[in-house]
């Protein structure tokens, strides 16, 4: 089974505002695979490396043309930045804050490939993830080609659990999915090339159905809401209830505790996980629920896809 890309950021970073264009987000897309699978990038000042071939490969680019793009989003990323706001810990006020994405980027025309190095201020918020996280696959937005589509899945899968977005100013909306100042002021025009563009692809390529309100003031459109709703899946998984003789499976501990945190990394099963669970403590959540009767059923067709073997049972010799 080839082994999922996770996108994992944390909510602050989903949050923040940035423009950026669609080869500087998936540049950050690989590069944030990259260090949560580099044991080494714990700390900041960790190299990274993306490969054209990688590039092309992901986002179904011409080969021949991905360097070029590669090397264009990497300068692109170099001078972006992005604003965020913190908690002081000791009072509790606001502090708003203004950083940059990398701190270094370099590229070498004969190997094909750029590097870089995240800045001091996004390490903790790719790597050091405990609490308010999203995470979701690369290929969800893969085939997305526009930066605002890419921005707006971001924002609305941070709130998977509820299937919809708290109401936002038009002007906080426009400035999350990086609409610059000036830009497309005429509402006709943000909705034609940002809100109904972006909703279009997100519908047409990604896991989920989605669709906003509009918030007026008079006659002028003053915020924005969202709702959206998961796609079917092939196999829907098994309702809460009760299972009998034949359904429920005894496993054993080591099975429950392998197979547990596998569970915890399948997409489908997302929405039972606990709001700002950890994988870890969602994992341990499923752990209790396979050796329960009435809740092991839901996992069942996930099992056998993850390569589980029910134990024979042992025949007594005549």
């Amino acid at each position: 089974m080839a082994r999922q890309q996770m996108v994992v950021k944390d909510n602050t970073m989903i949050g923040a505002s940035y423009s950026l264009g669609v080869a500087e987000q998936r540049i950050i897309f690989l590069a944030i695979i990259e260090a949560r699978e580099q044991d080494t990038l714990i700390k900041a000042g960790g190299l990274l490396r993306i490969t054209a071939q990688n590039y092309a490969k992901q986002f179904n680019v011409e080969k021949h043309t991905a360097y070029k793009v590669l090397k264009e989003g990497a300068d692109g990323l170099y001078d972006a930045e992005f604003n965020y706001s913190y908690a002081d810990k000791k009072t509790g006020k606001l502090f708003h804050a203004r950083s940059r994405f990398v701190q270094k980027i370099a590229y070498a025309d004969e190997l094909g490939c750029v590097e870089l190095v995240f800045g001091e201020d996004v390490v903790p918020l790719i790597t050091r993830l405990e609490e308010r996280y999203t995470e979701y696959e690369l290929k969800q937005v893969s085939a997305l080609q526009s930066e605002y589509a890419i921005r707006l899945y971001e924002l609305l899968i941070q709130w998977r659990s509820v299937g919809k977005v708290p109401t936002m100013t038009l002007e906080e909306f426009r400035s999350k999915v990086g609409v610059l100042d000036g830009q497309y002021k005429e509402m006709s025009d943000f909705k034609k090339r940002v809100l109904k563009l972006a909703l279009a692809q997100i519908n047409e390529h990604t896991d989920i159905i989605a669709d906003y309100d509009q918030v007026k003031t008079g006659r002028k459109v003053t915020g924005i809401s969202f709702h959206f709703k998961h796609k079917p899946t092939a196999k829907p998984i098994a309702t809460d209830t009760p299972a009998d003789a034949d359904t429920f499976i005894k496993m054993t501990a080591d099975q429950i505790d392998t197979f547990s945190k596998k569970l915890a990394n399948v997409p489908a099963l997302g929405s039972y996980a606990p709001k700002g669970a950890s994988t870890a403590e969602f994992a341990d959540m499923i752990a209790n629920d396979l050796a329960d009767k009435t809740k092991q059923a839901r996992y069942l067709p996930h099992l056998d896809k993850l390569g589980f073997k029910k134990l024979k049972a042992k025949t007594k010799a005549a």
